[in-house]
Protein backbone atom coordinates (compact mmCIF):
# COMPACT_ATOMS: atom_id res chain seq x y z
CA UNK A 1 0.00 0.00 0.00
CA UNK A 2 0.99 3.51 -0.76
CA UNK A 3 -0.63 6.27 0.81
CA UNK A 4 -0.37 10.31 1.40
CA UNK A 5 -1.93 11.93 4.54
CA UNK A 6 -2.36 15.61 4.54
CA UNK A 7 -3.91 17.87 7.11
CA UNK A 8 -1.74 18.88 10.23
CA UNK A 9 0.56 15.71 10.38
CA UNK A 10 3.70 17.36 10.70
CA UNK A 11 5.33 18.14 14.06
CA UNK A 12 2.89 16.26 16.29
CA UNK A 13 4.76 12.60 15.90
CA UNK A 14 2.69 11.14 12.93
CA UNK A 15 5.73 9.27 11.31
CA UNK A 16 6.47 7.74 14.97
CA UNK A 17 2.92 7.17 15.37
CA UNK A 18 2.77 5.38 12.02
CA UNK A 19 5.77 2.99 12.84
CA UNK A 20 4.38 1.91 15.88
CA UNK A 21 1.45 1.22 14.32
CA UNK A 22 3.22 -0.85 11.63
CA UNK A 23 4.68 -2.74 13.86
CA UNK A 24 2.00 -3.47 15.53
CA UNK A 25 0.40 -5.15 12.74
CA UNK A 26 3.52 -7.05 11.41
CA UNK A 27 3.70 -4.53 8.13
CA UNK A 28 7.28 -3.64 6.55
CA UNK A 29 7.97 -0.14 4.78
CA UNK A 30 8.28 3.45 5.42
CA UNK A 31 7.06 6.82 6.53
CA UNK A 32 8.34 10.14 5.73
CA UNK A 33 7.12 13.43 5.42
CA UNK A 34 6.51 15.30 2.00
CA UNK A 35 8.27 18.27 0.79
CA UNK A 36 4.69 20.68 0.99
CA UNK A 37 5.28 20.42 4.95
CA UNK A 38 1.39 19.61 5.47
CA UNK A 39 1.79 15.50 4.24
CA UNK A 40 3.34 12.22 5.43
CA UNK A 41 4.00 9.78 2.35
CA UNK A 42 4.31 5.85 3.54
CA UNK A 43 4.50 2.48 1.54
CA UNK A 44 3.31 -0.61 3.86
CA UNK A 45 3.72 -4.28 3.02
CA UNK A 46 1.97 -6.98 4.74
CA UNK A 47 -1.24 -8.83 4.85
CA UNK A 48 -4.57 -7.50 3.49
CA UNK A 49 -6.18 -7.23 6.61
CA UNK A 50 -3.16 -5.63 8.63
CA UNK A 51 -3.17 -3.14 6.13
CA UNK A 52 -6.66 -2.46 5.94
CA UNK A 53 -6.28 -1.92 9.85
CA UNK A 54 -3.42 0.61 9.08
CA UNK A 55 -5.42 2.76 6.34
CA UNK A 56 -8.27 2.88 8.93
CA UNK A 57 -6.11 4.01 11.59
CA UNK A 58 -4.68 6.57 8.98
CA UNK A 59 -7.74 8.31 9.50
CA UNK A 60 -7.24 9.43 12.85
CA UNK A 61 -3.35 9.87 13.80
CA UNK A 62 -1.92 10.65 17.02
CA UNK A 63 -3.55 12.95 19.02
CA UNK A 64 -2.28 16.31 17.98
CA UNK A 65 -2.97 15.48 14.34
CA UNK A 66 -5.78 16.93 12.48
CA UNK A 67 -5.99 13.88 9.29
CA UNK A 68 -8.14 15.97 6.21
CA UNK A 69 -7.76 13.49 3.65
CA UNK A 70 -6.04 9.85 3.43
CA UNK A 71 -5.32 8.59 -0.30
CA UNK A 72 -4.32 5.29 -0.72
CA UNK A 73 -3.43 2.87 -3.27
CA UNK A 74 -2.26 -0.99 -3.47
CA UNK A 75 0.44 -2.45 -5.84
CA UNK A 76 1.97 -6.01 -5.47
CA UNK A 77 4.49 -6.24 -3.16
CA UNK A 78 8.32 -5.74 -3.68
CA UNK A 79 9.32 -7.94 -0.42
CA UNK A 80 12.45 -5.33 -0.59
CA UNK A 81 11.93 -4.02 3.20
CA UNK A 82 13.13 -6.29 6.32
CA UNK A 83 11.80 -4.00 8.92
CA UNK A 84 9.14 -0.13 8.80
CA UNK A 85 11.94 2.79 8.87
CA UNK A 86 10.91 5.80 9.02
CA UNK A 87 12.90 8.20 6.22
CA UNK A 88 14.44 11.65 6.71
CA UNK A 89 13.36 14.15 4.09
Amino acid sequence: MTARVTGRVQGVGFRWWVRRQADALGLTGWVMNADDERSVELVAEGEPASLDDLQRRLHDGPSGARVETVEASRQPASGEFEGFGIVRS
